[in-house]
């Protein structure tokens, strides 16, 4: 059996050119190279980037600024911190980008919120691509895992229809190499009953987590699925704008050790 994945999220402060301004970017990497000596020092094992300030995000394709950007302090935090596994989220669903960037630094993973279907956003309608993003991964040479979100928070999957059979989709016809269930929102724990209807909709996938785990829930999670993004939980009184805290991580990762 593979190790369990504890993956804390670098949310990346506003990058420069973002809807609502942004600090600069000796501010933006500072922060995420301390939050990636907290994650580091508190024993996670891996880390996935995000450019989480810059909400609200593009629909599609992002600035080429910001893959630069990202590409930049994903390939320092790789540099600084060996041991942990990284990962690539460009949001809002930009895959290629996410792609491009885990080709360029040798990223584990990509996160990618709509790999198929269409949900309804607030950024609008966003439908996947599975099979151009697939065909991408292989051009580039990249071996990167693609994490796939089903159902993904803050969004509707506008055909309806029950989570397992979305899940069965995104395994068996999409590609995905892992499902991620999350809550409804950042932060919003897991539905028990969706994760078991996933979990026996498609027994022979990877699951993670990829929101609302919480110190007192970790132990409970952790023999029911393989992995965990946390991020709330890990700021500084769980508060979105405050850094990480290694502390908050160390607890984490011994609950899950637990």
């Amino acid at each position: 059996m593979s190790p369990f994945q504890f993956v804390g999220v670098l949310h990346l402060l506003p990058l420069p050119a973002a809807p609502r301004g942004s600090p600069g970017m000796h501010a933006v990497r500072e922060r995420a190279l301390a939050d990636a000596a907290a994650l580091a020092e508190g024993g996670a094992t891996g880390a996935i980037i995000e450019n989480f300030g810059d909400a609200p995000f593009a629909a599609g394709a992002v600035d080429p600024h910001v893959v630069a950007t990202m590409a930049v302090l994903a390939a320092e935090v790789r540099a600084r911190h060996p041991s942990l596994q990284l990962g690539i989220n460009v949001l809002r669903n930009d895959a290629r980008a996410a792609l491009a960037v885990a080709a360029a630094v040798g990223a584990e993973w990509v996160r990618i919120n709509v790999l198929a279907g269409a949900s309804v956003t607030d950024q609008g309608l966003i439908q996947g691509d599975a099979h151009h993003w697939l065909r991408y991964r292989r051009e580039l040479g990249c071996t990167a895992r693609i994490l796939a979100d089903v159902h993904v928070k803050h969004a509707r999957p506008l055909a309806g229809g029950p989570i397992g059979e979305a899940a069965a989709d995104l395994s068996r016809r999409a590609g995905a190499d892992v499902l991620i269930v999350t809550g409804r929102a950042t932060g919003a724990e897991v539905d028990g009953a969706q994760l078991a209807e996933v979990r026996e909709a498609v027994p022979e996938a990877e699951i993670w987590l990829g929101s609302g785990v919480s110190h007192a829930s970790a132990r409970g999670w952790r023999d029911r699925v393989a992995g965990a993004i946390v991020g709330t939980a890990l700021h500084v009184d769980a508060d979105m704008r405050a850094p990480l805290d290694p502390l908050r991580v160390a607890r984490m990762a011994e609950a899950f050790r637990g």
